[in-house]
């Protein structure tokens, strides 16, 4: 008999208004209650928080929140550029008006930056760290040149045939029924809050300060990325005192949502595992490998 389908597991939507700000955010309630750590999650650039309800699907136990970065997805623009200490202190204010205290913290891609520095400015109440797909900023190793030109077209917001026809050269995965629900779901964000995002990080880099993030962290990344070469999962992971790495074979840049049933599972078993058994490793330990 097949496995019974799990029903859809969606958000209720708010708009909250934090200072100068005011963004789409989405919180999934535990399906029962449970003493497990909430989810912050931050999404990728000019991403819309519907490119994350997968996360929502597979992950039933905890709270999860997330938003609309200023600019993007339906949170209107913000007036000024920011930078990521701003959108992390936003975050916090988040947390804290939902009623979370500690949450464990994921982002993909620009919001794995995100989820960085958020980690570094409040990391007493960070449990755990998830960073997929992402860069410790400006010192980044570079991806391939027909990816990143084609990131910068505006068109892989407004073109679905655009982005079909290049999805595999911009993420280095196929454009199967998970890609096309990925494209289905874009929601093209406003020029200058797009602009914006871009600039956030300029000049940014969480090397400075890495090594005082001593939470346990998964770096997860996919071995045909286009956008983010596999070389900074490792500086990552080595820069990181208290982290593991995990490869998605034939994973690229959007492995979160194309390579779902088996990325989410080493998610989740890395959430549940226990605190006391993950502890902090050696420099020495910690080794470094670019084959």
């Amino acid at each position: 008999m097949a496995a019974r389908k799990k029903a859809e597991r969606l958000p209720e939507i708010t708009m909250q208004t934090v200072g100068a700000y005011t963004v789409r955010v989405g919180h999934w309630k535990a399906e029962k209650p449970s003493d497990k750590r909430p989810i912050l999650f931050f999404n990728g650039i000019g991403a819309n928080m519907e490119l994350a309800f997968g996360i929502g699907h597979w992950i039933r136990d905890r709270e999860i929140i997330t938003f609309d970065m200023p600019g993007i997805g339906e949170s209107p623009p913000s007036r000024l550029p920011y930078r990521p200490w701003m959108m992390a202190r936003l975050a916090r204010k988040l947390c804290d008006r939902f009623g979370m205290d500690d949450v464990d913290v994921m982002g993909v891609s620009w919001g794995g930056a995100m989820a960085q520095q958020y980690a570094f400015q409040y990391r007493k109440s960070v449990g755990k760290l998830i960073l997929c797909a992402t860069t410790a900023g400006m010192t980044m190793v570079p991806g391939k040149i027909d990816a990143i030109s084609k990131m910068a077209d505006a068109r892989r917001y407004t073109d679905p045939d655009f982005m079909r026809d290049n999805f595999a050269k911009l993420y280095g995965d196929a454009a199967d029924e998970a890609a096309g629900n990925h494209i289905d779901n874009l929601k093209p964000p406003a020029p200058m809050g797009y602009v914006y995002q871009l600039t956030a990080f300029l000049g940014w880099s969480s090397l400075p300060f890495i090594r005082f993030l001593k939470m346990p962290t998964l770096v997860m990344a996919g071995d045909r990325d286009a956008i983010v070469p596999m070389a900074n999962a490792k500086i990552l992971q080595f820069a990181l005192p208290n982290s593991r790495l995990h490869v998605i074979e034939d994973g690229g840049h959007l492995f979160l949502v194309s390579k779902s049933e088996v990325t989410l599972p080493v998610i989740l078993d890395f959430l549940d595992e226990p605190m006391e058994a993950m502890q902090p490793k050696s420099f020495w330990e910690a080794g470094l490998s670019f084959a």
